[in-house]
């Protein structure tokens, strides 16, 4: 079992999505809910195991079929890899247990289609193969269309739409960079990608150039960075709250391709292409992250302004991307996980406060109370003030962290004012939404919000996620250790290449 541990992040969900879909799971609906918790459950605990086994013994490598790299396909469990994969399947769990309370009802195949898209964003972490990049996303991008239309009306319908064209499209111009870089490097193994880069000559640099900015096009599609981010509000406003929690994870897989790209292939050591797509990343990140800020000043309901925290969230971390040096990827490491807990948690409050505020629902604007305001109001607090970043909590040390390492940047004297004056406009935004949905009440609240009281099993998931702020400002210290040693190890080239390719530690 210990020699497959790297694998199981990846067989597990497909194991349990193909479960799920068969007697007893797929006719009984308390015996499908409990399975897919359980799962879920397993799941998180391998990925713990497996990030325990990487900080003991270092970067874990998986040749499948026992074809070793660059020949065969390989999965590489590193420091950074294996902490996004925990912090995926515990996604997992939150959102499965969120959902048995009754939103799984709403559509087919909720459960297994969950772990069907784990498979896919855990197997996009762990790969070690551009190819194999490809194909878990398109096994994530499956199983996103089928969870957006989970439950949809018309309109949910017509955002999908544009989501499903969109990535369409983004898949032809991944597969088309994919083939220019595989007819000049002769492989799309990364590690031996990184290596080849570095000894291309004339015509075949320019070749490798255009193949590294098609990509950059695909990843800021995934990413949803500017000008490609239009998808993103109104899909995620539009699908279920909990399907658009669980996507927290999804922007971060197209900033997670940047990094290993950017830094392993096209980084230090790449010659002449080497950090070809900063200026690039630096400026697109600017005005994702102007263009979220904008976007949260202006929402009119709680799940897009989440939406647009979500786009500025994305551009502050390909900003932090941009720098490329060490300090300021830890800081993007500790960030990513932050950002993505409290943005998830801000989606399953919008929804909670929507079920509880009848016809008006999560609109920002003077509605009937909410009926468990303690409850609801005192999360929503904990949320604001980790995603504004205050202080004490993880949006406070991440947002001066970023800032720390962004001071000597290139652009510092342009990043620094924008982020503040973004962050002044997250502040205003947030505070507003509270003080209306909370504060300005009109009449008293509906029989049927009264009786829309938060089930255990969301209060559990909930909370959950609500911890997430707290107790990343507690465990600061060796969580910002960890996020130092993930950034060491993505940035060293040449221990990457002995890991990967020699199998040398």
């Amino acid at each position: 079992m210990i020699e497959h541990l790297t694998s199981l992040p990846v067989l597990l969900p497909m194991l349990a999505g193909v479960l799920l879909l068969m007697p007893p799971c797929g006719k009984n609906k308390s015996i499908r809910r409990i399975a897919s918790v359980v799962f879920s459950a397993i799941t998180f605990l391998f990925s713990v195991a497996l990030l325990l086994k990487v900080q003991a013994d270092g970067t874990q490598v998986y040749a499948i079929g026992d074809w070793s790299a660059p020949f065969g396909i390989v999965l590489v469990a590193d420091p950074l890899s294996t902490l996004l994969v925990c912090l995926t399947t515990l996604l997992s769990v939150v959102c499965v247990l969120y959902a048995s309370a009754g939103d799984d009802e709403k559509g087919s195949f909720f459960h297994p289609l969950v772990h069907f898209l784990i498979l896919g964003v855990n197997g996009a972490f762990l790969t070690g193969d551009a190819f194999n990049l490809f194909v878990f996303f398109e096994v994530l991008l499956i199983a996103s269309y089928a969870l957006l239309m989970h439950g949809g009306d018309k309109k949910n319908t017509r955002a999908a739409l544009q989501y499903v064209i969109m990535n369409l499209v983004g898949s032809a111009v991944f597969l088309i960079a994919l083939g220019v870089l595989y007819g000049v490097l002769g492989t799309l193994n990364m590690a031996d990608m990184a290596q080849k880069v570095t000894l291309l000559q004339g015509d075949d640099v320019y070749l490798a150039k255009i193949g590294g900015l098609l990509l950059l096009v695909v990843f800021a599609l995934k990413g949803a960075l500017l000008p490609l981010h239009l998808w993103l509000p109104n899909t995620y406003a539009t699908a279920m709250p909990i399907v658009a929690a669980l996507f927290a994870i999804m922007t971060k897989v197209g900033v997670y391709s940047m990094m290993r790209v950017y830094t392993l292939i096209f980084g230090d050591e790449a010659g002449e292409l080497s950090h070809m797509a900063q200026n690039w990343l630096w400026w697109l990140a600017l005005a994702t992250i102007a263009m979220g800020a904008i976007g949260v000043l202006a929402s009119q309901d709680l799940r897009k302004l989440v939406a647009n925290l979500v786009i500025v969230s994305v551009g502050t971390l390909v900003a932090l991307v941009a720098v490329q040096t060490v300090e300021a990827s830890s800081a993007a490491i500790y960030y990513l996980v932050h950002s993505t807990l409290v943005t998830a948690a801000l989606f399953i409050l919008a929804d909670l406060i929507a079920r509880q505020r009848g016809k008006v629902a999560d609109r920002i604007t003077a509605g009937t109370p909410v009926s468990q305001p303690m409850l609801l109001g005192a999360c929503f607090i904990i949320a604001s003030v980790a995603v504004i970043g205050m202080p004490p909590l993880s949006g406070f040390i991440a947002k001066v962290w970023l800032l720390k390492e962004t001071l000597d940047a290139e652009y510092a004297m342009v990043f620094w004012p924008l982020y503040l004056l973004a962050s002044l406009a997250v502040l205003v935004g947030v505070s507003k939404a509270g003080s209306t949905v909370f504060w300005n009440h009109q009449g008293k609240a509906t029989e049927s919000a009264r009786q829309e009281r938060v089930h255990p099993a969301q209060l559990v998931a909930l909370l959950i996620l609500i911890s997430g702020a707290p107790l990343m400002s507690v465990f600061a210290g060796p969580l910002s250790e960890y996020a130092i040693d993930a950034a060491t190890q993505l940035h060293d080239f040449e221990g990457n290449i002995n890991v990967i390719l020699v199998g040398e530690q």
